[in-house]
C-alpha cells in the first residue's frame, strides 16, 4: 500500500518537474528576446547586423582615392577664378588697329556688358555682339591660334594670341570654324576664322559672338589671364 502511495507520488513529481522545465525554458526565452539587449545579447546581434547593412563597419575604410590634380578647365573668359580687372585698356593695346570681330557690326552698335552678372553669380567679364546665325567671326589683330576647344559654357571656341604674346583673344558659341583651321595657324587681322552661333549655353534664339580679352600671366597658359573689358578696346 506504501509502495503504491510512493509510486504515485513520485510520478505525479516527475510530470510536475517536467512540466515546470519546459514553461521555465520557454520563459528564459521569451525574457531573452526581448531584454536580451539590457544584457548585451541584443547588442552584440544589433552590432553584426549595423556593421553589414548600415556602412557603419565601412567609416575608417579608405573609400575616398586620392585623385591626381587635374589642370585647370578653361572658363568662358580669363578662366581666373579671383580677376584683377584692368581700370583701362593697356596702352600698348589702345594704340593698336582692330578689326571688330563680327562682320558688319558697327562700334556705336556695342553695348557694355563686362561686370554684367550671369548664372552663378559669375561676372560676364566679355562683350556680347549679336548678329545673325553664320555671320562670319574675323581675327581682330595678328597673332597665332593656340586653341581650339569645345566646352560646356562656351561651347565650340578659338582662343588666340596675339603677336607678342602677351594677350589673348577668345571667340565663344560659335557656330563652327572655318574649314580647315587648325592650332598653330598664323592668321592676319580681318581673317574669318569662325562664324556665329548659339553652341555651349548660349540661349538658342540669340545668336551672338562672346568676345574676351586677357592678359596672359608669365606662364602664357591659352586658358587664364586678366580680363580687360573688350568695348573700351573696340569702340
Amino acid at each position: 500500500m506504501v509502495n503504491r502511495e510512493l509510486k504515485r507520488t513520485l510520478r505525479t513529481f516527475g510530470i510536475g518537474a517536467a512540466c515546470g522545465f519546459v514553461v521555465g525554458a520557454a520563459l528564459v526565452s521569451i525574457l531573452i528576446t526581448r531584454y536580451g539587449q539590457v544584457t548585451g545579447i541584443g547588442a552584440v546581434a544589433s552590432y553584426r547586423t549595423g556593421s553589414s547593412t548600415d556602412g557603419l563597419a565601412d567609416v575608417d575604410s579608405p573609400v575616398i582615392q586620392a585623385r591626381k590634380p587635374s589642370p585647370p578647365l578653361p572658363v568662358a573668359t580669363s578662366g581666373s577664378s579671383t580677376p584683377v580687372l584692368e581700370a583701362a585698356p593697356p596702352e600698348n593695346l589702345a594704340r593698336r588697329t582692330f578689326d571688330m570681330p563680327v562682320e558688319g557690326v558697327k562700334p556705336e552698335q556695342l553695348v557694355r556688358s563686362f561686370e554684367d552678372r550671369r548664372s552663378g553669380s559669375r561676372a560676364h567679364e566679355a562683350l556680347d555682339i549679336l548678329a545673325p546665325r553664320n555671320t562670319p567671326v574675323k581675327a581682330v589683330e595678328d597673332g597665332t591660334i593656340a586653341r581650339l576647344f569645345e566646352s560646356k559654357l562656351g561651347g565650340t571656341t578659338i582662343y588666340q594670341f596675339d603677336p607678342t604674346e602677351q594677350y589673348c583673344y577668345y571667340y565663344a558659341h560659335l557656330e563652327r570654324y572655318v574649314d580647315g583651321l587648325k592650332e598653330g595657324d598664323k592668321v592676319r587681322r580681318g581673317q574669318v576664322i569662325g562664324y556665329v552661333g548659339t553652341s555651349g549655353n548660349a540661349p538658342k534664339n540669340t545668336p551672338h559672338l562672346h568676345f574676351a580679352i586677357f592678359k596672359l600671366t608669365a606662364a602664357r597658359h591659352w586658358w587664364e589671364g586678366t580680363p580687360i573689358d573688350p568695348y573700351d578696346i573696340l569702340r
